[in-house]
């Protein structure tokens, strides 16, 4: 049996926006925002939506239990310095909660994640198989020979 950990993380993030694409609804207004402070415009991937969202189950999965808070703060980036020379250096700055706390909310409605009272979100075990059984399918299509000892 293949877990997450099993196999290459933007194979397993791929696999999984492609199951949760039919699942999930993007809001209407994902389209025209932005994914943080540090962004000029909004994502111009056709799935953006799923992908953060399969890229969130897996955070969940590794991290968890885990809050809205670290999870814009892994998110997020570095916005440019204060002035129009770029003097300054550049700042953190956090992700879009919005977008993660709606993702979030979405994959609880979907029972893959739960929230733990006073912990944050963790998956469930619905979550778990799911992912697991995502990672198998992602195994057996791929071509890696440094792969092969865990089939």
């Amino acid at each position: 049996m293949a877990t997450m950990y099993d196999v290459p993380a933007d194979a397993l993030i791929q696999a999984l926006a492609e199951d949760l694409e039919d699942r999930l609804d993007e809001p209407d207004w994902a389209q025209f925002t932005k994914t943080g402070a540090s962004r000029d415009l909004p994502p111009e991937q056709d799935d953006f939506w799923a992908v953060r969202a399969a890229s969130l189950l897996r955070k969940v999965a590794d991290t968890g239990p885990v809050g809205v808070e670290r999870l814009s703060t892994e998110y997020g980036g570095a916005k440019g310095g204060s002035n129009r020379y770029q003097v300054s250096a550049d700042k953190r700055t956090d992700g879009s909660r919005n977008v993660i706390r709606t993702i979030l909310q979405q994959l609880e409605d979907e029972d893959l994640v739960e929230t733990a009272e006073g912990q944050g979100r963790r998956i469930t075990a619905d979550g778990r198989s799911f992912l697991d059984e995502t990672a198998g399918e992602v195994l057996e299509d791929l071509d890696r020979p440094e792969l092969e000892r865990y089939a």
